[in-house]
């Protein structure tokens, strides 16, 4: 994400959040951005996801990569309610996010999977 950071810093664009393949912008990008941004990615190796789908299809990827440990055990629980909760869970933050620009129900529902998940 060091690289992610750079690019962003150089471009002027604020953001908030840089976690596993995604970034939280403070305001929106202007086209010129948008473009210099994309291509400074891609000559990294990276892209920047727009469409609402392959953005959907990316946050289920990395829920499917966190469901397995490092280990090689598999984790005991029933995949499908595991990646819908998850879901769940992102959209609620997003609408928290749009309502009020805080995280803070996120973060209480993240404690609460994780007390149900011990909890198994």
């Amino acid at each position: 994400m060091i690289r992610v950071e750079y690019e962003l810093q150089k471009l002027g664009i604020q953001w908030m959040i840089v976690d596993l393949g995604m970034v939280e912008l403070v305001g929106d990008l202007s086209l010129e951005q948008r473009m210099v941004l994309k291509t400074n990615l891609q000559n990294s190796g990276l892209e920047l996801m727009q469409d609402k789908k392959s953005i959907l299809i990316e946050k289920i990827k990395n829920i499917i990569i966190e469901m397995f440990p490092s280990s090689d055990k598999l984790p005991k629980v029933n995949y499908s309610e595991f990646i819908s909760g998850e879901l769940v869970n992102l959209y609620v933050q997003s609408l928290q996010k749009k309502i009020t620009g805080l995280t803070s129900l996120y973060k209480k529902l993240m404690d609460m999977r994780k007390l149900t998940l011990e909890s198994l």
